[in-house]
């Protein structure tokens, strides 16, 4: 590695420990060379843009190996001599060609750095680099949570595999651009096993070749659609598949598809059964569902489940809620199936450029959840369900991450129920459900199959309110604590201010005087609320707002 290129690396990698260190929540965060790597767009990483993937793989059961080739197509966008991959270190490339000839790479911690022929100027043509490489890639230690391959069996002793990778990358597995901000446009992905057993991966099975060895199948599955790097995944089994349809509200209909366990048949059948009535809802609330041309799919994993583009991982045992507990005892639904599937309208559909903006897929997501119940069940289950949702809401870091260094470490699941219920304060403080619901479908129609971020979604929500939303996210977002409503005795009246780390923080907020629900106009300056009740008489109405109330001299 060239030394000059090394040492612009390391500084770089001081510019974003300092500029950590300036927000005072993540001051006692040290990312590594690694993390700036993986997290930012430097040059090499901002001089193409992929539109396709065809992803060519043997897997070796018994090895826990992997072997194969990545054809990657691009667009060159800038200037350049060397574009940047991703490909963890445990794994082995054999070499890169493009047009016949092998190009030279370097390899620093997990990105590759691929130096081409000649140097590459913007244009509208397609090239095609082909990297073969192989490995025993990493295995999950607690998939979803940490990333890997899950080599498991089931219960009749059988091979079964899955594989989870989100935050840790999907070049833990195959050689990418591993960045959210560049989605291929379509991708092929080709796998070989033993003929035993069945691949089920995203999009649609192309098709099903037995080889002239007799003893391997190859499975060519294709995604039509752009699709984030992580969602590209494979169930490896005894699978059996069964399907049925789903009647869009328009009369077309949508091809559903689910890959199970043999001996589950039965069971699955019957538990995706709520497959429909949810994406009705999602239709209802948002419109149809994104990913029309490749079906929706569930496929039975080894581990709890994942947000899988068009073949949603699915591992929650057939039971209710998350296996068995989570949500109001009373209510009968599948936690994973609804919270997945969830995000393929805010995760897969409208994505973000990066992990630390991840409260756009989660907080969406969980507060679809809610949506869902009330779609079903009428607004009060709804609001039950949400305030079961409390209990997890930590107010112990921002939502919001730094940005740049492959940041994955909230330290709580604050942006997917906090975040949730950051929303449904802001529906009851808009206090207007036709305007809010028809926010959220605006915004997702506006910007669905595409990437946004944090900005993009407060300014859009803002235009349409016709109020600035800024201060609000800013106070749920980029701080810890929610906003507190201070009240205090003034004489013989009562009066409320807001307490925030945010200026211009003028929103309403309903409360209760006694059992008197009463809608209060607050901002920073003390103001009137009544005469004739105490301080004490006065709650927050905690079924619609995530604030806190606070009493001072």
């Amino acid at each position: 590695m060239n030394r000059v290129f090394l040492l612009c690396f390391l500084l770089t990698l001081l510019c974003t420990s300092v500029r950590a260190q300036q927000t005072d929540y993540f001051a006692d965060h040290s990312f590594t060379l690694a993390d700036t790597l993986r997290g930012a767009l430097r040059p090499e990483r901002n001089s193409f843009d992929v539109t396709y993937y065809e992803l060519h793989l043997e897997v070796d059961i018994n090895d826990r190996a992997i072997e194969g080739r990545v054809d990657m197509d691009y667009k060159i966008t800038a200037p350049t001599k060397r574009l940047q991959v991703d490909l963890f270190r445990n794994m082995q490339i054999d070499s890169i060609t493009k047009d016949g000839r092998h190009l030279a790479y370097d390899r620093l911690e997990d990105a590759v750095f691929i130096q081409l022929p000649r140097l590459a100027n913007p244009n509208d043509n397609i090239h095609r680099i082909s990297i073969y490489y192989g490995g025993q890639p990493t295995a999950a230690r607690n998939a979803p949570w940490d990333g890997g391959f899950v080599w498991s069996l089931d219960q009749k002793d059988r091979t079964w595999v899955g594989i989870a990778c989100e935050g840790d990358g999907a070049s833990l597995w195959w050689p990418n651009k591993d960045h959210l901000g560049d989605e291929p446009d379509s991708m092929l992905v080709s796998v070989t096993v033993p003929k035993r057993l069945f691949v089920a991966s995203n999009g649609n099975l192309r098709e099903e070749v037995e080889l002239d060895n007799n003893y391997q199948k190859r499975y060519d599955w294709f995604v039509s659609y752009p699709i984030n790097n992580y969602n590209i995944s494979l169930g490896i089994g005894s699978y059996v598949h069964f399907d049925s349809t789903y009647v869009a509200f328009d009369g077309e209909e949508l091809a559903l598809d689910y890959y199970v366990l043999d001996y589950n048949l039965e069971r699955a059948r019957k538990q995706f059964e709520q497959v429909p009535p949810m994406l009705a809802a999602y239709e209802h609330y948002f419109g149809k569902y994104p990913f029309w041309n490749d079906g929706y799919a569930l496929i039975e994993t080894p581990f709890l489940g994942m947000e899988h583009q068009s073949g949603i991982a699915y591992g929650n045992r057939y039971m209710r809620g998350y296996l068995g507990g989570l949500i109001p005892a009373d209510m009968d639904w599948d936690f994973i199936i609804i919270h997945e599937s969830g995000h393929e309208y805010f995760g897969n559909s409208i994505s973000v450029a990066d992990h630390a903006e991840m409260w756009i897929h989660e907080a969406f997501t969980t507060y679809m959840e809610a949506l869902y119940v009330e779609y079903l069940h009428g607004e009060a289950d709804a609001r039950r369900y949400l305030k079961s949702q409390l209990a997890f809401i930590k107010n112990e870091s921002p939502m919001l991450g730094p940005l740049g260094v492959n940041f994955d470490d909230f330290g709580s699941s604050d942006h997917y129920y906090k975040g949730s219920w950051m929303l449904h304060t802001l529906r009851h403080m808009i206090n207007d459900d036709p305007v809010f619901f028809g926010m959220l479908r605006s915004f997702y129609q506006d910007h669905k199959r595409s990437i946004v971020s944090t900005e993009q979604v407060v300014d859009y929500f803002s235009n349409f309110a016709e109020k600035d939303l800024h201060p609000f996210f800013e106070q749920y977002l980029r701080h810890p604590d929610v906003p507190v409503l201070e009240l205090r005795q003034n004489g013989s009246s009562v009066e409320y201010r807001w307490r925030v780390q945010t200026l211009n923080f003028n929103y309403p907020v309903g409360v209760l005087i006694g059992k008197e629900p009463v809608r209060l106009d607050a901002t920073a300056d003390w103001q009137v609320m009544g005469k004739g009740f105490s301080p004490k008489e006065v709650s927050i109405d905690r079924s619609r707002f995530l604030v806190d109330i606070e009493l001072t001299e």
